[in-house]
């Protein structure tokens, strides 16, 4: 076979394990716009008709979302500071998933937005965001070569599977909120709309696809940041959720059934965030 008949060599993908400087624009990019709503909804959760996308009552709904949007700026903040990709890959599958759910969700309930500024900039960020994200998350495809860093430690299986039960759970509570929002409204801890119960969908989804990563990957490195970001969201929601308590309906199982979760939640994830830095440094320290 001569030389022109040859298919052409492919090249390899490089496995350096480094963030792109895409990545770290795309992510700088997104960090201003998840600041300015976690003001607008902290700070001003009574205007958020005027001030933000759409009329959202009671505040409690606009605290859970600010909620989420305190753990995403925690991950992009990283995203632009860190070196290795592994570290941060696993954030962008659930960035995917709740910009997705977001953006249906904006066009289903389209006559629910105020015709202002925040609308429009909601509209574009939640129109793009899963793309842009998507398109990053594939350039930087093969870049993760596998192996631990030279301190880490490996998530045991039993954790990995409690890990996996949890994130199939949250992801099946806010798949009934976002598919079947009008059966979930009458049994909620406090009010909620079609809307507002749609978005509280995709922010459960965020710990879900986060805890079925655990099927992919045991290195602990490749979980710390994220998990740093869950646990500064539970500290925003139980802060949230003490600001808001007015809106609580105490009358319904699903409110004590919520508060405990999130207790849980915390006490779980701050107790396996714990429990894996120790083994981390002891294995570091065992090494010769």
């Amino acid at each position: 076979m001569s030389q022109t008949d040859a298919e052409p060599v492919r090249p390899a993908r490089v496995r350096d394990d480094r963030v792109l400087r895409i990545t770290r624009i795309v992510a700088l990019l997104l960090l201003p716009f998840l600041i300015v709503a976690v003001i607008l909804l902290s700070v001003f959760p009574d205007r958020t008709g005027e001030l933000f996308a759409w009329p959202i009552a009671p505040p409690l709904s606009a605290y859970l979302l600010a909620s989420a949007y305190v753990g995403g700026i925690w991950v992009f903040a990283r995203i632009v500071r860190t070196r290795r990709w592994h570290r941060v890959v696993v954030a962008y599958p659930p960035v995917i998933v709740f910009t997705s759910a977001l953006l249906v969700a904006t066009l289903l309930h389209l006559d629910r937005f105020s015709q202002n500024v925040s609308f429009y900039t909601w509209f574009v960020l939640y129109l793009t965001t899963p793309f842009l994200t998507a398109w990053v998350w594939w350039l930087q495809r093969g870049r993760d070569d596998g192996e631990p860093e030279s301190s880490d430690a490996r998530v045991p299986i039993v954790v990995r599977g409690i890990m996996v039960v949890v994130g199939l759970a949250s992801l099946m509570t806010g798949a009934v909120l976002f598919l079947v929002p009008n059966i979930v409204i009458p049994l909620w801890a406090w009010d909620v709309t079609p809307l507002t119960a749609r978005v509280l969908g995709a922010v459960l989804s965020l710990p879900g696809v986060v805890s079925l990563w655990f099927l992919r990957d045991t290195r602990w490195s490749s979980f710390r940041i994220v998990f740093q970001a869950q646990i500064v969201s539970l500290i925003a929601i139980g802060c949230s959720l003490f600001a808001g308590r007015d809106a609580l309906h105490w009358d319904r199982p699903a409110t004590p059934g919520f508060l405990a979760l999130v207790g849980i939640a915390f006490v779980g994830y701050v107790a396996l965030y714990v429990g894996m830095e120790v083994l981390r440094r002891r294995d570091a320290a065992s090494e010769p």
